[in-house]
C-alpha cells in the first residue's frame, strides 16, 4: 500500500475556487443566518440532462496522524494502531437555507437537486459530512481514527481529504487491488449530499445515491487488501445503515465477517435506513440480519428499536436482539432530549440528558456514537459511557452541522462541569414500570444520592463526571486533539 498525491481538477462545466483554506475554516460553526437562501425551483424549470460535475476519479489515502504508519505502509503485526475506523459513508454536505424543503416525489426531488448543483454555492456551505461527522467526534476525545471509502479524483475529494488530515484522521481509500478507475464515469465522483434547511430549521437530504437503483459505487466488489489491513489494525469497525446507499450487502457483509475474524468489535446504527433494509431485496435483509446477529455494539433510536424488533418497550426491543445477536454485548437505544439506555445480558443502564440549547440535531447521533466507542475502548462503566456519549451528543446540538461543527473537547468538558440533567422522574418511571428481565437497573441522577432507590441503582452524577473529566483533562492538555 502507499499514499497517492493527486493533482486534483476543478469539476466542470461550471467556474468554483480552485483551492481554499480548510484551516481558516475549522469549526466555523455556522449559523442559520450565515447560509445562503436559495429560491424555490421555478415550475418551468428542466434538468439539464447531462451530469453537472465531471471529474476523474481514483482512490486515495491521506497521511496518518501520528506517524502511527511508517514508511507509507501498515505494519502487518496483530496490534490494533488504531482505535476505530469508518466503512463508507464518505460525502461532502452543502449545506443551504431554502424556502422549502424539496417536494416529496422522486422525480421533483432530484429535478430541484439538479437545479442547486447547477449554481454550487461558496466552499464555505461545504462541510465533510456522513461518517466523517463520527471519525471527527471520535478524534476529538483523543481516540485514533482511519476512515475507509471511497471519493473522487475532483476538488470535493480534496476537500474532503484536507478535512480529514487537519483533524488527524487517516484515509484508505477503498478500491478493489489493481482495479483502474474510469474517471470519465460519473460513479467515481465524491458523493455529495445536500443538506437544506427551511424556516423552520426542519431538514431535507438528497444526493445522487438517492435516485439510484443500485449502490453509488456498485463497482467495488470485493475488499482490497489495504482495506482488510485497516480492518485489522483496528480496535472498532463502525457502519451504519447509509453504507448500504454507496456498497452493496455482500461487500458489506464481506466487511464485517473480515472483522469478526481478525478480532474486530463491530458497531452498528442502522439509522432510518434500518426500517427499508428489513423490507428491501433478500440480499439487504441478509445483510441486516447478518449485523444484527454479528455486531458488538448496536445502536438505534426508540423508533428504530421497534421498528426492527415490533416492541414498544425499548428496553424491552433490546433484551430481544440481545437475544438474537450472536456476538452483542451492548444495545443502546438514544432517546433525543430524554436521554439513553444501554442493555447488557444482565444490566440496564439510564442517563438522562443534558440540558442545553438545540440550535441543529444534524450529527447529533452520529457524535453521541463516537462517544460511545470511547467507552468501550477505555472500559467504562456503562452508565459512565452514556454520560460522556450523551454529553458529546448534546454539545453538538449547540452548534450549526456537522463535520467540523460537531462537539470540541472544550465543550464537552464544560457541560459535563455544568452537569445539568434534563431529569424527569414521572418519565423514567413509566419506561422502567413493566417487568423487565434485568438483575440491575442503574439510574444517573442529579440527586446527589448514591446506592439503591426503591428499583434502581442511582448513581450521582458529580460522581460520574469526577471519574470523565481527569481522562478528556488529560487528552485536552495533551494538545493531541482539535480544540
Amino acid at each position: 500500500m502507499h499514499f497517492q498525491t493527486i493533482t486534483l481538477k476543478p469539476p466542470l462545466p461550471f467556474s468554483s475556487p480552485s483551492s481554499y483554506n480548510v484551516s481558516s475554516l475549522q469549526n466555523p460553526r455556522l449559523t442559520a443566518t450565515t447560509l445562503p437562501i436559495f429560491p424555490p425551483i421555478p415550475s418551468n424549470y428542466r434538468p439539464n440532462p447531462k451530469p453537472v460535475f465531471y471529474c476523474n476519479g481514483t482512490s486515495s489515502i491521506s497521511d496518518p496522524p501520528n506517524g502511527i504508519l511508517r514508511d507509507c505502509k501498515f505494519r502487518t503485526t496483530a496490534l490494533k494502531n488504531f482505535d476505530v475506523a469508518t466503512l463508507g459513508n464518505l460525502c461532502v454536505d452543502i449545506v443551504l437555507n431554502v424556502p422549502q424543503l424539496p417536494p416529496p416525489s422522486p422525480p421533483a426531488r432530484k429535478a430541484y437537486m439538479d437545479y442547486l448543483a447547477a449554481s454550487p454555492p461558496d466552499t464555505r456551505y461545504w462541510e465533510a459530512g456522513g461518517n466523517c461527522n463520527m471519525a471527527i467526534a471520535a478524534a476529538r476525545l483523543g481516540l485514533r481514527c482511519v476512515t475507509v471509502g471511497h471519493v473522487g479524483d475532483e476538488i470535493y475529494g480534496r476537500f474532503l481529504q484536507d478535512v480529514l488530515r487537519e483533524e488527524g484522521i487517516s484515509m484508505v481509500g477503498m478500491s478493489e487491488d489493481n482495479h483502474v478507475i474510469d474517471g470519465s464515469n460519473a460513479s467515481y465522483e465524491t458523493l455529495l449530499c445536500w443538506v437544506l434547511v427551511d424556516p423552520l430549521q426542519r431538514h431535507g437530504f438528497c444526493s445522487r445515491a438517492d435516485f439510484n437503483n443500485e449502490p453509488a459505487f456498485s463497482w467495488m466488489n470485493k475488499l482490497s487488501g489495504e482495506v482488510k489491513m485497516a480492518i485489522k489494525q483496528s480496535k472498532i469497525l463502525c457502519c451504519n445503515g447509509y453504507g448500504f446507499d454507496e456498497l452493496s450487502p455482500s461487500l458489506i457483509v464481506s466487511a464485517i465477517e473480515y472483522a469478526a475474524e481478525v478480532g474486530t468489535s463491530i458497531f452498528f446504527d442502522p439509522g432510518p435506513r434500518g426500517k427499508s433494509l428489513s423490507t428491501g431485496t433478500p440480499e439487504e435483509q441478509r445483510a441486516l440480519d447478518h449485523f444484527l446477529r454479528m455486531s458488538d455494539v448496536l445502536l438505534l433510536t426508540s423508533d428504530e428499536a421497534e421498528s426492527l424488533t415490533g416492541i414498544k418497550n425499548p428496553v424491552l426491543a433490546g433484551q430481544e436482539l440481545l437475544r438474537k445477536g450472536l456476538r452483542t454485548k451492548w444495545v443502546i437505544v438514544k432517546m433525543g432530549p430524554r436521554g439513553s439506555i444501554l442493555i447488557t445480558k444482565s444490566s440496564i443502564s439510564c442517563a438522562p440528558a443534558f440540558k442545553v440549547s438545540v440550535t441543529d440535531t444534524v450529527g447529533c447521533g452520529d457524535s453521541f456514537v463516537a462517544a460511545v466507542a470511547f467507552g468501550f475502548i477505555h472500559n467504562l462503566p456503562t452508565v459512565n459511557t452514556l454520560a460522556i456519549a450523551n454529553a458529546v451528543g448534546a454539545a453538538t446540538a449547540m452548534g450549526c452541522g456537522a463535520g467540523r461543527n460537531v462537539a470540541t473537547l472544550m465543550q464537552v468538558i464544560e457541560l459535563m462541569r455544568a452537569s445539568n440533567l434534563n431529569e424527569d422522574d414521572a418519565s423514567w418511571d413509566e419506561l422502567l414500570d413493566e417487568d423487565l428481565a434485568s438483575e440491575k437497573i442503574t439510574f444517573l441522577s442529579k440527586a446527589g444520592i448514591n446506592g439503591s432507590n426503591n428499583r434502581m441503582n442511582c448513581v450521582d452524577v458529580q460522581k460520574v463526571v469526577s471519574e470523565l473529566l481527569p481522562k478528556l483533562e488529560y487528552t485536552w492538555v495533551e494538545g493531541n486533539v482539535s480544540s
